[in-house]
Parts: structure tokens; C-alpha cells; sequence
């Protein structure tokens, strides 16, 4: 039934939840029989006068309610009565609406995660964990009570740059960045607070930073990461507690904050009394940077590194530098975050950081990075994008007629998994960019890189392909 038209004119809430709320009660009521087939949702935004992006939240709505089947190339579907009278809640076989599925199909191209590649790291993570087992039979059987000094040592190595390196007891060791990310947020600000962010970035801190109850603020952004007159207008508006930029290597826009913005970043956060977040875990894989914010304003910034991009994400190994006095504050929200640093991850991490290992492998993860860049050159050559030889993605500029989640659609019906310019939209609010970041440190071979860029390719080279319906 692709004629079935909705009436959003009673209720209240969003307009998705109001459009999903419609769907079961005419699925309730029979209008929408098991097997119907839902209006593609180009047309259906169309025809009630909303974005897609409206009309994709409430499809994925009512598919986490167990009501309809959606299948890319075919449409979303009505369920018969037996199989949605008594749907599963999310944990017990769906994701949760707006979150992408932990089960990936078989044979997809992981083109959506920049973890470091596989260059052969694990012989010298065995060995270290081989001899950590040996050494500390005790602490591995136990939990971790005290931090020894070497997981602080270790931490002043790998976050040191541009000149500047912290001290060892304002430094946290975390189970990766995002983890350090969430514990600074919820030891520096309350519930109800508001932390600001770049318009886009790794969203995902915005929505984890949510989910304990805090509020976002977007702040626009450009060719050179935040800008410094949206930053002022939204503290004087919004009055932040916190900022979340990456001024380094900026994820998805590849942008290099210079180092004049960087100053007027931090004068303002001074002016507001705000505190500010550096995430530098893609500035680690630079060789030479402007100064590190922390280093413009350490009484303010938090610093947060980890070996995921360089090293190895398996690991979970990361460390904040903090400002002076607050790292037992930190360390602290950390532990009630994570439930406390295993023994044998911490360890691991230290010494991958402290026995030179997770340098040597770094050097050798960064020539993969540059062999795979230059494959994204070549493949990608005529086309609008935005790459660096150290960055482990590109930016890629859609041409017309291809929306971004019609690509990503379109791309994951031929096998290759990409984020769409949605997947680090902190509001929904902001201007369509036609834009896809598209990874490529996953694949276990080059080959096989290369073979997703010839796909994504095709598809770029067939526009055609831009007006079918992948709803």
C-alpha cells in the first residue's frame, strides 16, 4: 500500500514520533493489513511536507517496536499480527532506534570504523601479554585497587607534543578515549548542564553525554574547525559548562585548527569560564601539529589521547591529561563510569607505550595509513573530497543526484558499509552537505580496499542510481 497517507494533526511530541505513533495505530486499526508495504520515504516526505530524515526516524521507530520489516532495495513492510503482537524490547535482538546494529552481515566491507589496521601488532601485544601474565598472576586474578606509576609514565610519553608534556599526576589512564571523553564530562559538569561541540563531530560523545543527562550546543564550524564568533555567541547564549572540539585532524573534515584560532578559542573559554575537551587521538597520528590547546590553557583543558587509531583500538588503552587538581576528580568518575581499569588492559597499554613497542608499531601503521590514502586518491581521482596521507578517511563530496543516506543505502546494498554526514551531526538542524566519510583502515588487505573503491566508484559513475529507492 504505497497510497497510505498519515494524520499528523492530533497528538504532540516530534514529528517522527507523532508519524511512528500513526503507523501502529493504522496497523492497530487494519488500514495497514500484515504485509503492506509503507510509502518509500522520499515520497512520503514529500507528500506530508517533512524532511526524510523525519520520516527515516520514525521507520526505524516502528521497526524497533517490531511492527514493520525494512530490507534496503525493497521497502519496509508490514508483519503479520503473529510476528508483532509481542516484538522483543531492543536488548533482546534489535538495536535501539537511531543506533546502528552490532551484527554485521557477512561479507561487508567495514568502510565505517578507522581503528588502526592490522600490520601484524599482535605477535608484540602477545609477547607483552605473555610476560604481564607471568610477572602479575595476582593483580590479573584480582581487581585493580591502585594505579601503578608506570600507567602514569606512560601516559606523559604518549599524550607529550608540539614541546609540551604533562605531569604524571594530572595524568588518567583510561579504557580508551571515548571512555576518558564521558568521565571528564561527568565529573566537570551536573545534569541539565550543557556541553558544546562543533556541529560535526564524533557524535557519539554528544549522545553519550545525553544519555546522563546532558544538554548539547552546536557550534558552527569551517574549513578550519570551530569558529571563535559562534563559540562566543553560543557561550553568551547557551552558557556551556564545557566545550568538545578536535582541533587536530578534525573528524569527519579532516580540518587543522591554526594555531591564531586556537588562542582565540581558548580566550573566550577563559572570558566564559568554560572548560574545554582536546581530543587529539587523530592528532597522534600527525607528525608535526600546531600547539596543543592544553598546553594555550592547561588550568582549563583536558587533554585525551589513546593507541586505538595508531596502535591498537583492541587494546582499549587510552590516558587524559588534566589540569592541575583534578585528576583524582576524574579518575574517580572514570572508575563509576567503567566499573575500574583492568589490570591487564593498563598494563598492556604502558608498557606497548613505555618498551618503545607501541612507537614502532605506530611508525608502521602510519605507512599502511599513506599506502591506503594514495589507493583513495587514485580511485576517487575527478571527484570532490578531502584527504590527507595521514588520516585514516576521506571526506567525499557527493555529485548530484545522490543524498548522503541514499548513497550510504545505496552502497550498503552493494556490500560496503560508510557513515553518511548524519552519523556526526550533533543537531538535526544543520545544513545538508551531501557528504559520506568513507574509512578504509578495517580491511584485513589492500586488495580489498581497493575493491570497495571501485564500488564506491561505480556507484558515483552510475547517478542513475541516485534516483532509486533504498527505503
Amino acid at each position: 500500500m504505497t497510497n497510505w497517507l498519515p494524520n499528523l494533526s492530533a497528538g504532540s511530541g516530534p514529528l517522527y514520533a507523532r508519524l511512528a505513533d500513526q503507523i501502529e495505530h493504522d496497523i492497530e486499526a487494519g488500514v495497514l493489513a500484515g504485509g503492506a508495504k509503507l510509502p518509500p520515504q522520499r515520497n512520503l516526505a514529500y507528500d506530508i511536507g517533512v524532511t526524510i530524515g523525519t520520516v527515516s526516524r520514525a521507520y526505524a521507530l516502528v521497526r524497533e517496536r517490531g511492527l514493520v520489516s525494512g530490507e534496503v532495495g525493497r521497502g519496509t513492510y508490514v508483519l503479520p499480527r503473529e510476528q508483532n503482537e509481542h516484538p522483543l524490547p531492543p536488548s533482546e535482538g534489535q538495536p535501539f532506534a537511531g543506533t546502528r546494529s552490532m551484527i554485521i552481515e557477512p561479507g561487508k566491507q567495514r568502510m565505517d570504523s578507522t581503528a588502526a589496521p592490522d600490520i601484524g601488532q599482535a605477535e608484540a601485544i602477545r609477547n607483552l601479554t605473555a610476560r604481564i601474565l607471568d610477572e602479575h598472576p595476582t593483580e590479573i586474578a584480582s581487581y585493580t585497587r591502585t594505579l601503578p606509576p608506570s600507567w602514569f609514565q606512560a601516559g606523559c610519553d604518549w599524550l607529550a607534543q608540539s614541546g609540551w608534556r604533562p605531569e604524571p599526576e594530572n595524568i588518567v589512564p583510561t579504557l580508551g578515549g571515548h571512555a576518558g571523553i564521558l568521565a571528564v564530562i561527568a565529573a566537570m559538569t551536573l545534569p541539565g548542564d550543557r556541553v558544546a561541540y562543533e556541529a560535526l563531530t564524533y557524535s557519539h560523545v554528544a549522545r553519550s553525554a545525553t544519555v546522563i543527562g546532558r544538554r548539547s550546543v552546536a557550534v558552527a564550524i569551517d574549513a578550519f574547525g570551530m569558529v571563535p564568533e559562534d563559540f562566543e555567541r553560543v557561550c553568551a547564549q547557551q552558557h556551556p559548562k564545557l566545550a568538545f572540539l578536535v582541533p587536530s585532524l578534525h573528524n569527519p573534515t579532516l580540518a587543522i585548527m591554526p594555531e591564531e584560532r586556537r588562542r582565540a578559542i581558548v580566550e573566550i573559554a577563559r572570558r566564559h569560564n568554560v572548560w574545554l575537551i582536546e581530543d587529539n587521538i587523530y592528532g597522534a597520528l600527525l607528525g608535526e601539529t600546531p600547539v596543543l590547546v592544553a598546553a594555550l590553557a592547561p588550568e582549563r583543558t583536558f587533554l585525551i589521547g589513546s593507541l586505538s587509531k595508531s596502535v591498537a583500538a583492541g587494546v582499549r588503552g587510552g590516558w587524559i591529561a588534566c589540569p592541575p587538581h583534578y585528576a583524582s576528580r576524574v579518575l574517580i568518575a572514570h572508575k563509576m563510569i567503567t566499573g575500574g581499569m583492568p589490570f591487564l588492559l593498563g598494563e598492556l597499554a604502558a608498557r606497548l607505550v613505555i618498551s618503545g613497542e607501541g612507537a614502532a608499531i605506530h611508525r608502521r601503521v602510519a605507512e599502511e595509513i599513506r599506502a591506503r590514502e594514495a589507493l583513495a586518491r587514485a580511485a576517487f581521482a575527478g571527484q570532490e573530497f578531502i584527504s590527507r596521507p595521514d588520516t585514516p578517511f576521506l571526506w567525499l563530496k557527493l555529485p548530484d543526484p545522490w543524498l548522503a543516506s541514499t548513497f550510504k543505502n545505496a552502497a550498503a546494498e552493494e556490500g560496503v558499509l560508510i557513515d553518511d554526514e548524519d552519523e556526526f551531526k550533533v543537531e538535526r538542524s544543520g545544513p545538508a552537505l551531501h557528504r559520506v566519510r568513507v574509512a578504509f583502515t578495517v580491511p584485513n588487505a589492500r586488495a580489498r580496499v581497493a575493491e570497495a573503491f571501485s564500488t564506491l566508484k561505480g556507484l558515483l559513475d552510475n547517478p542513475i542510481c541516485g534516483f532509486d529507492n533504498y527505503s
